[in-house]
């Protein structure tokens, strides 16, 4: 009987160690379930501080600025402890009541990135450790008009974006003097003047001037940034010939000199740029012939050297212009093309070429071209019935005249015969 009672006593200890067991295996998962449910970053909010700045912004936010961006408004947060604080802000087409306070934005001194897109407020001093702290800027269609002074307190920036905003400043050089970390730069209808800088930091790999109105020539301190991949300076007022140290600029794969005054031939030395996709020289003062290197660029998708002062045979033939993207060499009047190369009702924009490498002049409605250009442009026979025209043209103006004449003749005739009768 004792050892009935004791296996009894055993199996119940046996059986509550095992609920035991199962219960703190229930809790850890359960607690591991609601950890994933609910993450850390998750249970941290927004810094109250900066959460009451983007009231402040008249800006629509949600509760959760950092979980739960707006549709126009985008943020990003860090997941600091206990708050979460903002390092990106994105704020696009502001309403009429959006302000901008210096308050606020000292209170968004994390903040890495700002960009505004389409708001129409008016600038404001930018607080020292706002502009020390901000690596990305982009303002597009905003502040209405900024100075290069304001803008250059953002000295540790690395992209620098500013499109259709009037910038206020006697050249590039006062906004970019202290910018050493720059990487990608884009100022474009800005009505910025002046020349370019005479110095630019090495760590740039996109360079974008244009529709500005800069003037002078292409200095040396840009064919020195041999990381530049993009560069653009097209619609300004830029002259001189296109320097030959371009070919500096190793890894560059789009450049556009459009619109400009650069005038002289297009430099051979572009020749060492095989990585080059986009090329457009168009509407410039350029002579001379277009280089044959050009159809070796296998690499090239876009080329328009459209409006200038070309000359010469097209070294192009059809399969290149076929595979590329974009070609235009229209408004070059003394360039023409081969048509053993193309084909003779090629859409250029320019004539094909007669046998001495001129550009035909395109025929009348009353007349062919010259019989030597006929044979030169489609290979025809020399039976074309104008040539019959062109010789009995002559014979016709004569017998015009003398019927003219009898006429005159026989008409004094029959007025005297008429007066005789009368008397």
């Amino acid at each position: 009987m004792r050892m009935r009672w004791i296996w009894i006593n055993i199996s119940i200890s046996t059986v509550m160690a095992a609920a035991a067991l199962a219960l703190v295996l229930i809790a850890l998962v359960v607690g591991k379930a609601l950890a994933i449910a609910d993450p850390p970053s998750r249970a941290s909010t927004l810094d109250p501080k900066q959460a009451t700045a983007l009231e402040s912004l008249n800006i629509p936010t949600s509760k959760d600025p950092c979980a739960e961006p707006s549709f126009h408004n985008a943020t990003v947060c860090d997941s600091g402890k206990p708050f979460r604080h903002l390092i990106g802000l994105r704020l696009a087409n502001c309403s009429s009541y959006t302000s901008l306070s210096f308050t606020a934005l000292k209170s968004l001194w994390s903040l890495r990135s700002l960009s505004l897109l389409n708001c129409p407020v008016s600038p404001i001093r930018l607080p020292a450790e706002l502009a020390a702290s901000l690596t990305s800027f982009t303002c597009v269609n905003s502040f209405r008009r900024v100075s290069g002074v304001w803008l250059s307190q953002m000295q540790n920036l690395s992209d620098l974006t500013v499109s259709w905003v009037e910038i206020k400043a006697s050249g590039p050089f006062v906004i970019l003097a202290h910018m050493s970390k720059l990487r990608s730069l884009t100022i474009s209808n800005a009505n910025l003047s002046g020349s370019l800088p005479g110095h630019l930091h090495s760590n740039l790999t996109h360079l974008d001037f244009s529709n500005n109105r800069l003037k002078g020539s292409i200095p040396p301190s840009v064919t020195m940034l041999d990381s530049l991949q993009v560069l653009n300076l097209s619609s300004n007022s830029l002259a001189g010939p296109i320097p030959s140290s371009i070919a500096d600029l190793i890894s560059l794969q789009t450049l556009s000199l459009a619109s400009n005054s650069f005038s002289g031939p297009i430099p051979d030395s572009l020749s060492a740029l095989p990585a080059l996709l986009h090329l457009d020289l168009s509407s410039n003062h350029l002579n001379g012939t277009i280089p044959n290197f050009i159809s070796h660029m296998t690499s090239l998708k876009y080329l328009n050297l459209a409006n200038n002062n070309l000359h010469g045979v097209l070294p192009f033939n059809h399969s290149f212009i076929n595979r590329l993207q974009l070609f235009n060499v229209a408004g070059n009047s003394n360039l023409c093309f081969n048509h053993s190369l193309l084909p003779s009702n090629s859409k250029l924009g320019i004539s094909p070429c007669d046998k001495y490498g001129m550009p035909l002049t395109p025929p009348s409605k009353d007349s062919s071209s010259d019989h030597s250009s006929d044979d030169d442009y489609d290979d025809t026979d020399d039976t074309s019935p104008h040539h019959n025209d062109h010789h009995h043209g002559p014979n016709k103006f004569v017998l015009g005249v003398a019927i003219a004449l009898s006429s005159i003749v026989f008409l004094i005739v029959f007025l005297i015969l008429c007066s005789k009768c009368c008397r």
